[in-house]
């Protein structure tokens, strides 16, 4: 089968193009940080064989280090194709940008491009990203006693991993380099986050207008690793918007005006995307028609709203917490959790502006009027199954409280009292004697 050239391989008729080649091999490591040239097949693929001996292979072998910067060691091998012999060179590197003859290319398909200085800049910051990100970074000021070893056990008992120590464990989930913390590692798992990063923190209000000029109604700063401060703020949302609920069989369920999965969702994106080396907190306002959450940190590397709705695309700032979140199910690795929240609260509206992004939802109050309404809206099939339930328990303690019966059922005071009023009027139930010393009884 004849050979075609790619974006990793190169074809040369002889040594006779051997510069040519050296400024293919190059560009190819600039692309894909390694490849394979061979000498004696032309560029349609057609093998005619080259003159080949030691010294021909020590010519190249020594042109390629004179010429191409950093240095780079192949491997140089004879082959022998459709009984012809030819020359194999085999290359790899990642030190890149590479330079060939003190110039730089980029492999385009087949072909070689010489690169701009602009280009050979964002070459050398797109091969330092990893460094520059800040959850990769790492400090000496940090040692394993900053980590706490209950939070790590924890963690690696939720992600289905086994804890050995907490040094191996930090090594198994990239968060030590060379004996050295992360900076992710202590705001996931530190003792006390805030020793080392005192504004990454949780900064809570509530409102009782629509804009933070209205009067506040609560205030709250909270401390903590990211894993706390996330239940703090999915605590603190619940603990300020109205709560509803509805009756599922005996069940009780809370029904928030905003979907739950929707701003919880929301809260781990805030945490998982936000950008830590700004020293801001992330808010989260309540107003009384919206909640707002909001991070530092605009959408990553000009991406956009559009693009992650419509395109489905991702791009992730903090790749060590992306994979720590991963690893719980906290996160999907194909970044859906901006469409997840868009279909669980279709009003919700996305912001990325002057380096922050934030995600607005609208409150539905209407939730709230439900709460005395639900044991009406359950069917006639629950309704019966509660009225046996109650019978029942009375019958094995008649002096059951209202309070012991809502505990038992999972029931609101006046679902309780207004099934025992039902019963009563059905000559189901009766009471003997007083509220405080008397006692039920099943008729």
């Amino acid at each position: 089968m004849n050979k075609k050239e790619s974006e990793t391989l190169e074809l040369k008729k002889s040594t006779s193009e051997l510069k040519e080649a050296i400024i293919s091999i190059s560009s190819i490591l600039n692309k894909h940080q390694k490849g394979k040239v061979y000498f004696g097949i032309r560029n349609d693929g057609a093998v005619i064989g080259q003159r080949v001996s030691e010294q021909t292979i020590r010519d190249i072998s020594k042109s390629i280090s004179d010429h191409i910067e950093p240095k780079i060691y192949p491997k140089i091998n004879l082959v022998v194709l459709q009984e012809k012999d030819c020359i194999f060179v085999q290359f790899q590197g990642t030190n890149v940008p590479y330079y060939a003859y003190g110039r730089t290319y980029m492999r385009v398909g087949d072909e070689d491009k010489k690169l701009s200085a602009k280009e050979i800049e964002n070459l050398i910051l797109q091969k330092n990203k990893d460094k520059l990100v800040w959850d990769n970074q790492v400090n000496e000021k940090f040692s394993l006693d900053d980590i706490s070893k209950d939070k790590l056990k924890s963690y690696v008992e939720d992600a289905s991993l086994k804890y050995t120590s907490k040094n191996e464990v930090l090594e198994k989930l990239e968060l030590i380099k060379d004996g050295i913390l992360t900076n992710a590692s202590i705001v996931l798992f530190g003792v006390v986050p805030s020793k080392y990063f005192s504004l990454l923190n949780l900064r809570c209000a509530t409102f009782l207008g629509e804009n933070k000029a209205s009067t506040p109604l609560d205030m709250t700063d909270f401390n903590g690793d990211i894993f706390e401060l996330m239940i703090r703020a999915e605590n603190y949302i619940l603990q300020h918007i109205n709560v509803g609920m509805r009756l599922e069989g005996l069940y009780r369920v809370d029904v928030p005006e905003i979907n739950k999965d929707a701003f919880r969702e929301a809260i781990i994106n805030a945490f998982c995307h936000r950008d830590y080396s700004i020293p801001q907190e992330i808010n989260i306002a309540v107003f009384n028609n919206r909640v707002e959450i909001l991070n530092p940190g605009s959408l990553y590397e000009g991406l956009t709203i559009n693009d992650i709705l419509s395109k489905k695309i991702s791009k992730r700032r903090n790749s060590l917490i992306a994979n720590i979140f991963h690893r719980v199910h906290l996160v999907e690795k194909w970044g859906t959790g901006i469409e997840k929240i868009n279909s669980l609260e279709p009003t919700v509206i996305f912001d990325s502006f002057l380096g922050f992004f934030s995600t607005t939802f609208k409150r539905n109050n209407v939730v709230s009027k439900t709460v005395e309404k639900t044991v009406d809206m359950s069917d006639q099939k629950s309704r019966q199954k509660s009225d046996q339930k109650i019978i029942e328990l009375i019958s094995q303690n008649p002096k059951i409280t209202i309070s012991e019966l809502m505990q038992n059922l999972n029931f609101s005071a006046s679902g309780v009292k207004k099934i025992i009023k039902q019963l009563k009027e059905k000559g189901k139930l009766k009471r003997i004697g007083s509220d405080k010393g008397g006692h039920w009884e099943v008729v």
